[in-house]
């Protein structure tokens, strides 16, 4: 017979590439794990792993059993999700993945709602970047994440993801208050060819718009410093080392040598909860997503369409 949790914990392995990868998905220790493959290992009567230079991979047979565990987990899953659905009791643990301005700007008001309208849901939140949400939403780390798409470029989910449109955020430009624009009423990105920019790490979702946008205008941006949070991209304009865009949501005030300018035909980004679609039914999904929509509402951003 063999073992759920092992299988799971095969699973895990197979995601995640590794047996450190596993434990930190499964929140339990290497030994732990190492334990769980060599007991499923003798319910399987073969190797599942072998070694392979400093790691391990999976034999053939571990790569078959693997197919199959994530059948059977996706099927518990499922059971899970209808059982409760039934039972129509917002219960157990969610786990919810957000981008940092999207923590800020959303969860604090929507998490407090959850924990007052469903004493027995405990949610976790974890700040995690949409395309690294993405992933753990496939893996099964994360039960539901808010991602977002630029207006001019979406961000693609993997199959088997569902969204839901949350809200609208608008962006600004940043400048310093002794810039040439800085009494502008409106500016556009191109009007900023010449300048230093401020913008988040390179290869991340809104790092790659802001290069995909200026250069739609026959700009390519001169980007300087590197930042992930507002407030150190505010602390950098202020200084005068550079100009940012920055959204709306989760932005704290600006400090008073910084201007912060709308930007022609504006600009916006158009966030979502994502949650897989074998959990569609859990009522716990259902209830996130009603305390994140109530809360945006709240924002004071724009409701999305």
């Amino acid at each position: 017979m063999l073992n759920l949790e092992r299988l799971r914990v095969l699973d895990a392995v197979a995601r995640h590439g590794s047996v450190t990868g596993a434990a930190d998905g499964l929140h339990i220790t290497t030994s732990a794990i190492s334990q769980q493959l060599a007991k499923l290992e003798r319910e399987a009567g073969q190797p599942l792993l072998a070694k392979h230079g400093r790691g391990i991979q999976l034999t053939d047979a571990g790569r078959l059993l693997a197919e199959h565990a994530a059948g059977i987990l996706a099927q518990v899953e499922r059971a899970r999700s209808e059982l409760e659905a039934q039972r129509g009791e917002v219960v157990g643990e969610l786990r919810i993945g957000a981008f940092p301005t999207a923590v800020r700007g959303l969860l604090p008001r929507a998490v407090t709602a959850l924990r007052r309208e469903h004493p027995q849901l405990r949610v976790r939140v974890q700040e995690s970047e949409p395309e690294g949400c993405a992933r753990q939403l496939v893996r099964g780390d994360l039960d539901l994440g808010i991602v977002v798409d630029w207006s001019n470029k979406p961000f693609a989910l993997p199959a088997g993801l569902l969204k839901a449109p949350l809200v609208s955020d608008t962006v600004d430009l940043a400048v310093p208050a002794d810039h040439r624009l800085a009494d502008r009423t409106e500016v556009g990105l191109e009007d900023f060819a010449e300048d230093d920019w401020i913008c988040w790490r390179e290869g991340e979702f809104c790092y790659d718009w802001l290069v995909f946008t200026m250069r739609g205008m026959g700009v390519e941006p001169r980007i300087v410093h590197h930042a992930e949070e507002h407030e150190t991209q505010l602390a950098l304009v202020s200084a005068g080392l550079g100009v940012a865009v920055l959204p709306r949501l989760g932005r704290g005030p600006a400090p008073a040598d910084v201007r912060l300018l709308p930007v022609r035909r504006s600009i916006q980004r158009h966030l979502y909860a994502t949650w897989r679609a074998d959990a569609d039914r859990r009522p716990a999904i259902r209830a996130a997503l009603a305390a994140l929509t109530s809360g945006a509402s709240a924002s004071g951003a724009s409701a999305s369409a």
